[in-house]
C-alpha cells in the first residue's frame, strides 16, 4: 500500500511541474501554417504554400525571425555544462540586384525568440547597437554575411562569422567547402542557388564546426572551427531558429528544410525532396492584348494610352541611365513632398550653397529625416548631386551621415539622410550658443570625426577627399556624437593615383594654400581643414574673424603667436572656465598647428592623427611654424603677421577687381554662421600674395 501511495505521489508531483524538452525534430519542408510546424514567426518571416520559409522579401530595412516554439534544455543539470548539438539546415539567398546583398542570415540560439529592440541592416535582426557585447544578451549566432560591415570588422561580404553576443565574429573564413580529395571550392552565398550547412558542437571538446556544400553530401572538413566553451553562452533553456535582415539593399532569404538533434549527429537533408525556389514570373500581358482586343478597341486605347503617358510623363519621376548605377534607395518624389509637409518653410533645418534642407517624417516608417532639395539656382548643380550619391551612398561608418536614399523630379534634386537632432557643431562653439559643450564632449566629437575622416581616405575601398570639412558639415545626433555630413563636393578615386585637378572649391578659411595653386584637391587638403576645425573647437572661433583685431585675425597665426611665447593655454575657449583635461587640450592645438603647415608633404596623415588622438604615439616635442618650410624657400612678402612667411587673407579668397579688400571683409562680416563658400574655376584665378607651398 505504501509503495502504491509513493508512486502515486511521484505521479501528482510530475503532472504540477511539468517539464517539456525537445531533444529532436526536422523539417523536409514547412507547412504553410506555422502552428502546424510548431514554429514562431514575426517581422516579415511568412512560409509560403509551396512550404518555402522565407525571412525577408525584397523591402529594404526590414527583419525577419522564424523560432521552434518549444524551448529546448541546454544544459546538463548536474553539472551545469553546456550539452552536444548538431543541427542542418538547406538556405538560399535571392539578392534583388545581382552579387549585391543585403544583408544575410544566421542560425541563433537564444534566451528569447521574439529579440525585441533588434534592428535590421548589419544588426541581422538579433541585436543593436547599445546591446554589442553584453554579456546579458546570451546569444550564439553562426551568421551567413552578404555585406562587408568595417564597423563590425567583416573579413569580406560574402562570409561565415561565430558570434557570441555581439555581431563583431569571434571567428569567420570566406563561404566555401572542402571535395573529396581536401581541395577548397569556394561558394557564393549570394547566388541564388540553394546551399546546405551542418553546425555541430562537441561539449566534450568545446568545439564547434561549421560546413557548407552546395549537395545534400556533409563534407569531413569543416569550413570554420572554433574551440569555445558555450557553458557562459547558453542558458538551461533556449530557442533555436533563424534571423534575418535587409539595409539599403534588399535580398529573400530562404529556408527549405531543417533538422535539429540534441543526441546526436542531425539528419542531412536530401535537397532534391526540398521545396523549390519561385521562378522568374512571366508576364503574358502583352499576349492576351494582342489576341483579346478588337483593332478598333486598340486603336481607341493607343489614343487614350497617348493622352495619359504624355501626361503621366510631365509629372513622373525622371530616370535617366546613369541614375540605373547609383546604388542607393530611390524615393518617389510624391513620398518626400508627404514628408515634408509639401515642403513648408517651417520644415527648414537649413540653408546653403546647395539649396534648402527640411526635416521630414517617412509614413512608411514614421523615421524622421533629414531632406536636402537642391535649389534651380545651385551652381554645383546636377554633377556634385550624382557626386555625393554615388560616394556615400555605399559608405558605411557610425561618424558619418548615413544617405538613406534619393529622388530627382525634372529640376528637383533631393537626398534623403539620417536626421541629426542636435544639428551641426558651429551652432554649440561659435557667437552665442545654444548649449556651451563640454571638453569631454568636445574630445569625442573631434575624435569621431577624425575616425570618419580616416575611413574616407584610407579604409574605404576607394579614396573619398571631403573637400568641406568644417564645423557647419559636423552634425550632432541624440548622443552628440559627431558625424561629418554634406558629401556635395566629395571626390573619389582610387587609391594610389592622382587626384584629377578641378576647379577650387570650399569654404573660406578651411582651403589649404596648395589648392589655390594646383586646384587638387587631396588628402592633405583634408587635412588642412581638419586642422582648422581642430583649433576652432578648442579655441571656440572661426579660422577667420573679420571683426577681430589684426592680431587675432587669423586663428592659425594667433594661435602660433601664443606657443610661441608660451602662452598656449590663452586660447582655449573662455566659456569652459577651465574645466578641461589640459593634457589633451596641448595634444589638440598642438595638432591642430602640424595640420595647418602649409606644406601638404609637412602635415600629418589621418592615420597618424587618429594615433595621435588616441595616445598610440606621441606628438613630437617640437613643433615648426606652419609658414617654416615657406620661409626656407624665400617665398615670403615681407609683412605677414606672425611670421607665417607671407599668408594674407587674399591667399584664401578670390581677387575683387571692382571693390577693395575691406569692403569684401564688411561684406562676409554678415555672412550666415560666418562661413562663405566659394567656387573658382581656370578662368577666375585666386589672388596670391605669397607662395604656400603645391602638392604635386
Amino acid at each position: 500500500m505504501a509503495e502504491k501511495l509513493s508512486l502515486f505521489l511521484v505521479f501528482a508531483l510530475f503532472l504540477s511541474n511539468p517539464v517539456f524538452s525537445v531533444d529532436e525534430f526536422i523539417f523536409n519542408g514547412f507547412n504553410d501554417d506555422a502552428s502546424n510546424n510548431n514554429l514562431s514567426l514575426n517581422g516579415s518571416a511568412e512560409i509560403e504554400h509551396n512550404g518555402l520559409l522565407k525571412l525577408t522579401n525584397t523591402t529594404i530595412r526590414v527583419l525577419g525571425h522564424a523560432f521552434y516554439s518549444s524551448p529546448i534544455k541546454f544544459k546538463n543539470s548536474t553539472t551545469n555544462k553546456s550539452l552536444s548539438f548538431s543541427t542542418c539546415f538547406a538556405f538560399a539567398i535571392v539578392p534583388e540586384y545581382a552579387e549585391l546583398g543585403g544583408h544575410g542570415l544566421a542560425f541563433a540560439i537564444s534566451a528569447t525568440k521574439e529579440l525585441l529592440g533588434a534592428l535590421p541592416s548589419q544588426y541581422l535582426g538579433l541585436l543593436n547597437a547599445s546591446d554589442m557585447g553584453n554579456f546579458s544578451n546570451h546569444i550564439f549566432a553562426v551568421e551567413f554575411d552578404t555585406v562587408q560591415d568595417f564597423e563590425f570588422g567583416d573579413i569580406n561580404d560574402n562570409h561565415v562569422g561565430i558570434n557570441i553576443n555581439s555581431l563583431s565574429s569571434n571567428k569567420s573564413a570566406p563561404a566555401g567547402y572542402f571535395l573529396e580529395n581536401s581541395t577548397k571550392a569556394a561558394l557564393n552565398l549570394k547566388s541564388g542557388k540553394v546551399i546546405q550547412a551542418w553546425i555541430d558542437y562537441d561539449s566534450r571538446n568545446n568545439q564547434l564546426d561549421v560546413r557548407l556544400s552546395p549537395s545534400s553530401i556533409k563534407p569531413r572538413s569543416p569550413i570554420l572551427s572554433f574551440d569555445v566553451d558555450l557553458s557562459l553562452v547558453l542558458e538551461d533553456s533556449m530557442y533555436v531558429g533563424f534571423s534575418s535582415s535587409t539595409g539599403m539593399l534588399a535580398s529573400s532569404h530562404y529556408v527549405m528544410g531543417w533538422s535539429f538533434n540534441m543526441s546526436g549527429e542531425a539528419e542531412s537533408l536530401s535537397l532534391s525532396s526540398l521545396p523549390s525556389l519561385p521562378g522568374p514570373k512571366e508576364n503574358h500581358t502583352p499576349l492576351i492584348v494582342g489576341v483579346s482586343v478588337s483593332a478598333f478597341v486598340f486603336m481607341f486605347l493607343v489614343a487614350v494610352s497617348a493622352f495619359y503617358i504624355i501626361r503621366k510623363i510631365k509629372n513622373a519621376d525622371v530616370i535617366e541611365a546613369w541614375e540605373l548605377d547609383v546604388g542607393p534607395h530611390r524615393f518617389s518624389y510624391q513620398e518626400l513632398k508627404k514628408a515634408t509637409r509639401g515642403f513648408r518653410d517651417k520644415e527648414v533645418l537649413g540653408f546653403g550653397g546647395f539649396g534648402k534642407v527640411y526635416k521630414g517624417t517617412l509614413t512608411s516608417t514614421n523615421t524622421q529625416v533629414a531632406v536636402k532639395r537642391i535649389s534651380h539656382e545651385s551652381k554645383q548643380g546636377l554633377r556634385e548631386f550624382v557626386s555625393e550619391i554615388a560616394s556615400i551612398g555605399r559608405l558605411r561608418h557610425r561618424n558619418l551621415v548615413q544617405l538613406l536614399g534619393w529622388c530627382r523630379r525634372r529640376g528637383d534634386l533631393l537626398l534623403v539622410y539620417d536626421f541629426m537632432p542636435n544639428g551641426s557643431l558651429d551652432k554649440y562653439i561659435f557667437d552665442e550658443p545654444k548649449s556651451i559643450l563640454s571638453w569631454e564632449e568636445r574630445f569625442r566629437i573631434i575624435k569621431g570625426v577624425a575616425s570618419g575622416l580616416l575611413y574616407l581616405h584610407d579604409e574605404w575601398e576607394q579614396t573619398v577627399i571631403h573637400r568641406d570639412i568644417k564645423a557647419g558639415n559636423v552634425l550632432l545626433d541624440c548622443e552628440m556624437n559627431g558625424r561629418l555630413g554634406d558629401f556635395g563636393l566629395a571626390k573619389l578615386y582610387e587609391h594610389g593615383t592622382n587626384p584629377i585637378t578641378t576647379r577650387v572649391v570650399g569654404t573660406l578659411g578651411y582651403l589649404a594654400p596648395e589648392l589655390t595653386r594646383t586646384g587638387k584637391a587631396t588628402t592633405s587638403s583634408d587635412v588642412f581643414a581638419f586642422g582648422a576645425l581642430l583649433l576652432e573647437v578648442i579655441c571656440g572661433r572661426r579660422p577667420i574673424e573679420p571683426k577681430a583685431s589684426p592680431e587675432e585675425f587669423i586663428l592659425v597665426d594667433w594661435v602660433w603667436d601664443k606657443w610661441k611665447v608660451g602662452a598656449i593655454l590663452d586660447v582655449i575657449d573662455p566659456r569652459l572656465n577651465g574645466v578641461l583635461d589640459e593634457i589633451e587640450a596641448i595634444v589638440v592645438i598642438k595638432l591642430g598647428l602640424m595640420c595647418s603647415n602649409n606644406v601638404p608633404e609637412e602635415r600629418p596623415t589621418m592615420r597618424q592623427v587618429v594615433r595621435y588622438l588616441e595616445g598610440e604615439v606621441a606628438l613630437p616635442e617640437v613643433v615648426t611654424s606652419p609658414d617654416a618650410y615657406d620661409s626656407k624657400k624665400g617665398n615670403t612678402s615681407g609683412g605677414g603677421h606672425g611670421g607665417r612667411g607671407g599668408l594674407q587673407f587674399e591667399d584664401y579668397v578670390h581677387s575683387y577687381p571692382n571693390s577693395s579688400y575691406f569692403e569684401k571683409v564688411s561684406n562676409w562680416s554678415s555672412a550666415v554662421n560666418g562661413d562663405v563658400d566659394i567656387e573658382a574655376g581656370s578662368t577666375s584665378p585666386l589672388s596670391l600674395s605669397g607662395s604656400r607651398g603645391s602638392n604635386s
